[in-house]
């Protein structure tokens, strides 16, 4: 696309005063605002798809941000020859910035399913996107003070208060708006179609008498493109996602969602016994298979339950599994199921595989499920229960790990009776043993006293839970309740043989992780980190 201008006057047309001049100013202040917003949302988007497919979403949004920033810094200087025409290059650099930008979210997904070269197409699609926003400023800049005469400080004062305002907009409807309306691919397609037209449509107007035809013929056809070319992978999109996802894993996908919490992936095939293998994936981490999920969650509740049991918490779990052993129970009166994500209930209250495996468990009279985090919620929770399950994913990030904090831990205090047990997944003491015991370290520090112990699940491995009350005296006994339904997997020898650990993935020398020091993030991210 051409970005030759007419040569201007001594005083173009366009820095008229008056009417015409406000209203120029108007829709060309419009433009940043738009710009800004779509500008963070790209950000947005690629640090969020990092964390839904690689986790660790401190690194992947650093990384992202400080390419971008420094980027930014490159465009502004790269932009300096375009400020004669500025006109034709901010419409030139904006059609490129939502082809780009509008594409990321596409590129980087195919990149890491196909050609699993993540982090290298993150860092270059990260620096396109920051190399064009920063090529805004100096034109934009340009082009606000040819509108109308004002100082070179009230421009930067006018454009930056409403970048600013943009970048709000941008921020606040990326989580509320976009994801839940569109999803992230097709999210930021949408965003890539607004930049264009804003970005081209209203330079083009306030300008139009300082651009030659042709100029203006070339600007508008390469939108035409842009918008073609987004619009055709926007109708693509499903097919696109679906095919790059199915890359991802072995069975077949039979459900996929991408929720503002997390990328929830259900795939199901005929397993080794012939039986159906329902499996549930969160940002590509197993969390159970159903072969052999009945050993992990006989594991996670019974123990628990062996004391008092009339009311009891679940922390997680919501895909109702742990739900379902503990409403084995007759004298059960009450359980709270408290989960982040209500896509999660909704798929294993309505998903029949799921629904199946669980025995509709969340639509027993003596359920209420909350949706919440359960950080937040223990603080203000006031009501006190028998017995604690906690089943959240593995901390491998931020956001996990503080529910693995001494923090979290007094917090948890607060909802527990004086004979109360806690039963608590603490990944595999296997395959990354600092973390689990880092784990044990981190109640012990807040005040409970652990009995440790493992089991054998299949799909997994090699797990550990912990056994817990509130404070410093014996260690509670690990056993099941007289009274305890008949089991598949545990029984009184199993539970004796689990607290048992081979010499070398006994209790290792490791720190407790609090909130300002997340230990266990530190070690879950290394141990796990060639598996």
């Amino acid at each position: 696309m051409s970005t030759d201008t007419v040569p201007r006057t001594s005083e173009p047309a366009s820095r008229a005063q008056g009417p015409q001049s406000r209203a120029a100013r108007f829709l060309l202040l419009l433009a940043v605002f738009i710009c800004a917003a779509c500008g963070l949302t790209y950000e947005l988007a690629l640090t969020a798809l990092g964390s839904y497919l690689i986790g660790n979403s401190v690194v992947q949004t650093s990384v992202v941000l400080s390419v971008m920033v420094f980027a930014m810094g490159i465009g502004s200087l790269a932009a300096k020859p375009l400020q004669k025409r500025a006109a034709g290059g901010f419409a030139l650099i904006e059609g490129t910035l939502a082809l780009v930008g509008g594409l990321s979210v596409l590129i980087l997904y195919v990149s890491f399913a196909w050609l699993r070269i993540y982090m290298p197409a993150m860092v270059v699609v990260s620096f396109a996107v920051g190399l064009l926003i920063g090529a805004e400023i100096p034109l934009l800049m340009t082009l606000l003070q040819r509108i109308r005469r004002q100082e070179a400080g009230s421009a930067v004062a006018d454009m930056f208060a409403v970048d600013y305002i943009g970048a709000l907009v941008g921020g606040l409807a990326f989580p509320f708006l976009l994801l839940p309306a569109f999803g992230q691919l097709q999210g930021a397609l949408v965003v890539g179609a607004v930049n264009a037209t804003a970005g081209v449509v209203v330079v083009l107007w306030i300008f139009r008498h300082e651009m030659r035809r042709i100029v203006r013929i070339g600007l508008l056809a390469g939108m035409t493109a842009v918008l073609g070319i987004l619009g055709t992978v926007y109708v693509l999109a499903d097919e696109i996602e679906v095919s790059a996802r199915q890359q991802l894993y072995r069975d077949p996908i039979v459900h996929a969602e991408t929720t503002p919490y997390q990328d929830i992936v259900i795939t199901r095939s005929r397993a080794f016994t012939g039986s159906p293998d329902t499996r549930l994936f969160l940002n590509g981490d197993l969390q159970f298979s159903s072969v052999d999920e009945y050993r992990y969650h006989e594991a996670l509740v019974h123990p628990g339950l062996s004391k008092n049991r009339s009311s009891v918490l679940i922390l997680g779990g919501g895909d109702a599994l742990a739900l379902r052993e503990v409403l084995r129970y007759d004298d059960v009166e009450d359980v709270t199921l408290v989960d982040l994500d209500p896509a999660i209930t909704r798929l294993a209250r309505d998903f029949s595989p799921l629904a199946a495996l669980n025995d509709k468990a969340l639509d027993d009279p003596r359920v209420t499920t909350v949706h919440a985090d359960a950080f937040n919620w223990l603080r203000d929770a006031t009501r006190r229960y028998d017995a604690v399950l906690i089943d959240f994913p593995d901390p491998d990030t931020a956001a996990l790990a503080k529910l693995y904090s001494v923090e979290f831990y007094h917090l948890l205090g607060r909802v527990l009776k004086p004979d109360s047990q806690v039963l608590v997944q603490g990944g595999s003491p296997f395959f990354a043993p600092k973390t689990y015991w880092s784990i044990a370290e981190t109640m012990a520090e807040a005040g409970y006293t652990t009995t440790p112990f493992q089991v054998d699940v299949p799909s997994f491995g090699n797990w550990g839970f912990l056994l817990a009350t509130a404070g410093t005296g014996t260690p509670p006994p690990l056993r099941l309740a007289g009274d305890a339904p008949p089991l598949r997997f545990l029984d009184g020898s199993v539970l004796r043989a689990s607290t048992v650990f081979p010499v070398d993935r006994r209790r290792q020398d490791v720190r407790a992780s609090t909130l300002m020091d997340p230990a266990v993030l530190e070690y879950t991210r290394h141990e796990w980190r060639n598996y």
